[in-house]
């Protein structure tokens, strides 16, 4: 402390990150995500499980589907071998899509979910050796999991997506109503109102 009062802090030296002079200061980039794609074989053999969440929007297959891509579909895909001896796996996914309904054509949400066991084939042709399971090409043994979970998503949803409740759909018809408004204004159709005077005639 000089005699002024003020403080001095002589051990104070300048301190040189790893910068290295005056250019660009590279970070070490981040770690990537999961892979992809990745080994059936080497999977099935350690008998893995792996749980994947992937956006909808990424999906490019359902974009002609969806009314909405924001969402994501939960997947799990465990994985172990055939009797065969061929690596397999068993999927099952979660999603709530939204789609177009095709009565009335407004969008609505479908909380889907479904689930099958493959079996991987090197050569495209070939049969599962298990009538339970699916034949899927894993080309060169490496197969996309995105890829699965998007054809098990397509796979469980409905071919003409509709309303869950006819009563809530924009376009379903109000039978209710209909015949009451019918019944107030004397206009309820009898089909068989004149049959007892037709019979009478005979």
């Amino acid at each position: 402390m000089s005699s002024g009062g003020d403080f001095k802090n002589n051990d104070l030296h300048r301190v040189r990150f790893d910068r290295g002079g005056n250019g660009p200061y590279y970070t070490r980039p981040m770690a990537a995500g999961p892979p992809d794609l990745v080994d059936c074989a080497q999977l099935a053999e350690d008998a893995a499980v792996l749980e994947r969440v992937y956006e909808m929007r990424d999906l490019e297959r359902l974009k002609d589907v969806l009314t909405d891509t924001r969402g994501v579909v939960q997947a799990r895909f465990a994985f172990s071998s055939t009797f065969s001896g061929r690596p397999g796996a068993k999927i099952e996914i979660r999603a709530e899509p939204k789609l177009r309904c095709q009565r009335c054509m407004q969008g609505f949400t479908l909380a889907v979910s479904g689930g099958s066991e493959i079996e991987f084939a090197e050569e495209e042709a070939a049969d599962a050796s298990d009538p339970r399971h699916e034949p899927y090409w894993a080309v060169g043994g490496k197969v996309s999991l995105r890829d699965l979970a998007e054809e098990e998503l397509l796979l469980a949803l409905p071919i003409v997506p509709a309303c869950d409740e006819p009563e809530s759909c924009c376009n379903a018809p109000s039978l209710a109503a209909d015949a009451e408004r019918a019944e107030s204004s004397g206009a309820m159709r009898r089909p068989f109102g004149g049959l007892k005077d037709l019979l009478k005639k005979t």
